[in-house]
């Protein structure tokens, strides 16, 4: 009798940090702590986003939402390594991406037979349903679609700057595609060169990942809203703001508006 989807180790994915090494209740205690990261920026996002979010769309917090619902399940999947936990984990990934391509995509690259966001989100919606319904099919195949997806957003981000002549939004976007160098170097590495990290004695680079995609999507986030914003409420004044320090480029990088001149509301 196949075990339950829900019982310790159900899933067929072993990352490669040693199981139960520093309690008996937790099988990958860094790849589990580590999701900090995700409650700790999610919120934080929230709430510096809020003005563009009150201008722009209430969908944006959704973003966000999903994003610290997404620390959540991958904390109880590497708690317990089950199958269930990794489907949470990897839908809630599928789904947070539906959410930001239907708000951040730019309205230029959508098909002819689109007219409007509306439909587009729609599209979107759809695809995500149909994607959530066949990753119960194979979901270890899931984590490298929705990293291959990565390369479609870098993509856009490329073309989208290609046409850019903000230097700080440039400096951004090469921020962002480093760190999201970084991050996937890291998930790779402990995916495929296990043996070797265990001979060193270090087992820890799933959990870099999971600090340095929180960067890289807070980074990405940006730039993507920076360039929605543009199109979407040109009244406003847009500047790329960091924190904890304004005044520095150092920090988490956000989105701040103001009105423009001669203009009662942004």
């Amino acid at each position: 009798m196949p075990p339950s989807i829900f019982a310790r180790h159900s899933s067929e994915i072993d990352w490669c940090e040693a199981n139960y090494l520093h309690s008996e209740y937790v099988a990958e205690y860094y790849n589990t702590v580590s999701n900090i990261s995700f409650l700790l920026v999610g919120p934080l996002m929230m709430y510096l986003l809020h003005p563009y979010a009150c201008r722009r769309t209430l969908m944006v917090h959704g973003v966000w939402i999903l994003f610290i619902v997404i620390g959540l399940f991958s904390i109880y999947y590497h708690m317990t390594l089950s199958f269930f936990g990794q489907l949470l984990d990897e839908i809630s990934i599928l789904w947070v991406i539906c959410l930001g391509y239907s708000i951040w995509f730019p309205q230029t690259y959508f098909p002819r037979f689109i007219r409007s966001r509306g439909q587009f989100g729609l599209v979107v919606f759809i695809i995500a349903v149909i994607s959530t319904l066949m990753s119960f099919v194979k979901p270890t195949v899931n984590a490298y679609v929705l990293n291959s997806i990565t390369f479609h957003i870098l993509y856009v981000l490329v073309k989208e700057i290609r046409k850019c002549t903000n230097q700080d939004i440039i400096n951004l976007a090469i921020v962002s595609f480093c760190l999201w160098f970084v991050a996937i170097s890291c998930w790779l590495s402990d995916r495929f060169l296990c043996n070797f990290w265990k001979r060193i004695n270090f087992c820890y680079l799933h959990s870099f990942w999971h600090v340095f995609i929180c960067l890289t999507v807070g980074h990405v986030n940006t730039v993507f809203a920076f360039f929605d914003a543009q199109y979407e409420i040109p009244e406003c004044n847009l500047q790329v703001q960091y924190w904890p320090f304004k005044s520095t480029r150092f920090g988490l990088p956000y989105l701040a508006i103001a009105k423009k001149k001669n203009k009662k509301h942004c």
